[in-house]
């Protein structure tokens, strides 16, 4: 990957950025490790990459301090390469340039937290099916970090919603206007309504946003909700589940989508788009009560 930025980019942010992660297969590289794909033989699976280019591309990423390598097999040497904190911190532009291409290269370029079903975006989420969460913390609305998937029950259902708040003039301006972002409280009390079903079925629930801990911990106080709403405002589920985003305030936003996942982080059940706010929590308990009994 050459050196391209002049004496004149030396104080263009941007320019010094472009050098370390311009190039296509770096990005692509960053997208995936994000998605917990870590290891050599798997990269170049997923990329269709040469082994000798995607040796190149590697160097130059732990040369930049964007991964590590981290050994996992000691006869013959074998390593895992992994985000740092510099290579976490480009997760953001990951997700714009995800929300970019789903609003205006498949999409119209409106703002929306919804899709249409038959849309590519609609079957990137689907495609969800049979893959694996990755090993993640979120922080919770308690402030404490908590793997989103629970180890004490089958099954959980991990809602992902684009914001609620405790009080009506907390909403960004406009968000009424937004298809699709309407209805997160409906759907969070209808959660807490019917959580001994859920837990009865065997499901723990989880409410995802990128919300701060401390305006979901004022919503779940307001509400009695009884379960915990988790805050990926750091975007690291999104980035490894590629889940679909739209831009509110100047906030990246879920999208509404439902998954049930296994004790196993195997997702067994998707959700999107989410037209029926109140019956989409009856489907989500229909789907860990077929799971169970199957």
């Amino acid at each position: 990957m050459a050196r391209r930025t002049s004496l004149e980019d030396a104080t263009c942010a941007i320019a010094q950025a472009l050098d370390v992660v311009g190039d296509w297969w770096t990005l692509l590289i960053v997208r995936d490790t994000a998605r917990g794909v870590c290891r050599f033989d798997e990269l170049q699976r997923e990329l269709g990459l040469s082994r000798k280019v995607l040796t190149e591309r590697l160097r130059l990423l732990v040369e930049a301090d964007v991964l590590t390598r981290v050994p996992y097999q000691e006869r013959p040497p074998r390593y895992e390469y992994r985000l740092t904190a510099r290579g976490r911190a480009l997760l953001p532009v990951l997700i714009a340039l995800q929300d970019w291409g789903d609003a205006w290269v498949l999409g119209d370029g409106g703002t929306t937290a919804t899709a249409a079903e038959a849309s590519l975006e609609a079957r990137r989420v689907h495609e969800l099916l049979g893959a694996r969460v990755p090993e993640i913390q979120l922080v919770d609305d308690r402030g404490e970090l908590r793997d989103p998937v629970a180890d004490d029950v089958p099954y959980t259902v991990l809602y992902c919603f684009p914001g609620a708040f405790a009080r009506a003039d907390a909403y960004p301006p406009g968000w009424g206007d937004i298809p699709g972002a309407p209805g997160c409280t409906l759907e969070s009390c209808t959660y807490r309504d019917r959580l001994d079903e859920f837990g009865a079925a065997g499901a723990a629930v989880r409410g995802v946003s990128t919300q701060r801990p401390d305006e979901q911990r004022a919503f779940a106080d307001k509400e009695r909700l009884g379960f915990p709403l988790l805050s990926d405002a750091g975007l690291s589920l999104i980035a490894a589940l590629r889940l679909p985003t739209f831009r509110a305030a100047g906030v990246s936003r879920l999208k509404r989508l439902t998954l049930v996942v296994d004790r196993e982080r195997v997702v067994r059940d998707v959700q999107y788009p989410v037209t029926d706010v109140a019956g989409s929590v009856t489907t989500a308990l229909a789907a860990v009560a077929r799971l169970g009994s199957a």
